[in-house]
């Protein structure tokens, strides 16, 4: 998959993961590469940033497999937030379909 498409989509899939359940890094990283393959490296970051900007908040849970885990789990501020990018990418993602829709029916494939 094009990395601008993923680059586009990652914090929109990040945060629904974490509205469903709260999760940890690598647990976010497992999911989110079971249906689009994204490297950990570029999730961290985005992680730190929706943190900074209160839309995530942590917290630390012991682990039986060897340090503790971070856990991340969406702020209210966040839900807003990603309920409006929801909305975008719904409109976007209409658009973009309509656009296919058009450009493969004029050549007739």
């Amino acid at each position: 998959m094009n990395v601008q498409f993923k680059k586009g989509v990652l914090e929109l899939c990040v945060m629904l993961l974490i509205s469903n359940k709260d999760q940890y890094g690598y647990e976010l990283a497992q999911n989110i590469s079971s249906k689009i393959e994204v490297a950990e490296g570029s999730l961290y970051p985005l992680l730190r940033r929706l943190t900074k900007e209160e839309y995530l908040t942590t917290y630390l849970v012991e682990s039986s497999e060897g340090p503790s885990r971070k856990y991340y789990s969406l702020t209210e501020k966040g839900m807003v937030y990603m309920k409006t990018l929801v909305k975008e990418w719904q409109q976007f993602a209409s658009a973009v379909d309509q656009f296919i829709e058009e450009g493969l029916g004029n050549n007739g494939e």
